[in-house]
């Protein structure tokens, strides 16, 4: 069965209950949002930067804004979603984000940007620790990493609708007429709140810890209570780190990067931004189901070196062709592991403060890795194309070092073999 097989997954979809349908797909329209969003900043980002009269490592700072609220945004979100319901949180924060993201078209100064892309980041941070913990509680273990990868290859939809809106929209009218499709999100938060149900093991969950009257703040403690969580829980942040500076700084400045190199428009730019986001849902599904078939520690180490390999793809380029075989073959590889994390941090951390570690550790490294664009911007003035991948892909080489030395999840990968047999 290829990963591309529409039989296979019209099979898989028709053998779900409903509510496994409507996790998937609020889930997924989720995603949608958020790599909405991450395209409409990396096509804006010019015309701002121009209008402005900003340097480029203030024109990274929108991006890494918005990862600063994201941080904010997973702890508190996180915590209420293990309070208060993984549903409830999900559909509050699509609410929220899709508010923020329209508030940009009422933008005339730098500062008011950055407070926007601030809330939208309150917003997005909730979302994944809610999202992602939906779809680990409501599927088999062995199914979670082919599904949330589904959810993310189908939120990448967003991306490409984005690069055609920029594509007719900035001509025409300008960045900031943009950004006020980010209310169509509005409506799906309503109709997730309707159809969405929790599922029943947290709910049970929720009561006993109600009946022996545990506290019912999570406490961020638990993250680190012992030496080995303590180096898993930074370790993960680690690898959510190198994967968000690789996404954030390839796709925010990706189309910068080949308007001065290649002295291309907005609308070429959008084309090459669509193959690497159709790389990026492809190279997620493969992904997902490697990680189902041969084990988290198999799928993170032959995606990380192909990452470190792959990124020299895009300063090899010298024309429309090969930029967009570049750009395919990068988001294949580079943003490929983003839903496993949530997958492994769901196995590997209970169900009590399963949604405060999804939230927190992948906003954690959501937040160091959001400088990227910033360092990016800045190299950009002063280095070259080629030195910036040297930088990205020595960091997908400490990724897959920090990756191997998480006791539990060797642990974790032997287990899921011994299910198997």
């Amino acid at each position: 069965m290829g990963i591309v097989s529409f039989n296979y997954w019209e099979d898989q979809y028709m053998k779900m209950t409903k509510n496994q349908k409507w996790t998937l797909a609020s889930t997924s329209a989720g995603n949608g949002l958020l790599e909405t969003d991450s395209s409409f900043i990396s096509f804006a980002m010019t015309p701002i930067i121009a209008e402005m009269h900003i340097s480029g490592a203030e024109g990274g700072m929108m991006i890494t804004a918005n990862d600063i609220g994201m941080l904010i945004g997973a702890l508190i979100f996180g915590m209420l979603a293990d309070i208060f319901g993984r549903v409830r949180v999900l559909t509050y924060t699509i609410f929220l984000a899709a508010i923020a993201t329209t508030g940009m078209y009422f933008a005339h100064g730098i500062f008011f940007i950055y407070v926007m892309r601030f809330i939208e980041g309150l917003g997005d941070g909730g979302e994944y620790g809610a999202g992602v913990t939906l779809i680990a509680e409501n599927f088999k273990h062995h199914k979670i990493g082919t599904l949330e990868s589904v959810a993310n290859s189908i939120g990448e939809l967003g991306s490409i609708l984005s690069a055609l809106i920029a594509a007719v929209v900035i001509p025409l009218w300008g960045w900031r007429t943009m950004f006020l499709f980010g209310l169509i999100p509005v409506a799906l938060a309503f109709i997730t709140r309707k159809n969405l149900n929790e599922n029943p093991d947290f709910l049970k969950n929720v009561r006993e810890r109600r009946l022996h009257h545990h506290h019912r703040i999570p406490n961020l403690k638990r993250l680190f209570e012992t030496p080995k969580i303590a180096w898993q829980t930074i370790a993960i942040m680690i690898m959510a780190m190198v994967e968000e500076a690789g996404y954030d700084g390839l796709l925010s400045w990706l189309p910068s990067m080949m308007q001065k190199q290649l002295h291309v428009s907005v609308t070429d730019s959008s084309l090459w931004t669509i193959a690497t986001v159709i790389g990026v849902g492809a190279g997620a599904i493969a992904f997902g189901k490697l990680m189902d078939a041969k084990g988290a520690r198999f799928a993170f180490t032959t995606f990380f070196i192909a990452s470190a390999i792959s990124v020299y793809a895009i300063p090899m380029s010298f024309n429309a062709i090969t930029l967009i075989i570049a750009a395919t073959i990068v988001g294949f590889f580079v943003t490929a592991t983003y839903s496993g994390y949530g997958v492994v941090i769901s196995r590997l951390y209970p169900m009590d403060i399963r949604a405060t570690a999804n939230s927190f550790i992948e906003n954690m490294g959501t937040l160091f890795g959001g400088f990227a664009p910033m360092a990016i911007g800045f190299m950009m003035q002063y280095s070259s194309i080629k030195m910036i991948m040297l930088m990205l892909s020595l960091m997908f080489i400490l990724s897959l070092v920090v990756m191997l030395s998480i006791p539990n999840l060797k642990k974790l990968s032997i287990k899921e073999a011994a299910e198997k047999a």
